[in-house]
């Protein structure tokens, strides 16, 4: 299974004015896996976006990365 806490950890690090605070965690079993997100709390709404639109465009690439080996990807925002 790719590493999708990778792909993740590369996309919200380019977003947030502290990329260094910045934590992905990934559990996998099987084809399934759960990348959870940790952020400073001031770019926490920077990863989310207005109305949900990055956290949203950060689900859809990781969505398609994952379709080649037919994975069952979710990514999660702690606070």
């Amino acid at each position: 299974m790719p590493d999708y806490a990778e792909l993740v950890s590369y996309m919200v690090k380019q977003m947030v004015s502290e990329p260094d605070q910045v934590r992905v965690e990934s559990e996998q079993e099987g084809h399934r896996a759960v990348v959870r997100v940790e952020t400073a709390s001031a770019d926490l709404g920077k990863v989310i976006g207005r109305n949900g639109r990055h956290i949203e465009a950060i689900r859809m690439v990781v969505r398609a990365a994952s379709l080649r080996n037919r994975d069952r990807v979710q990514v999660e925002v702690r606070d």
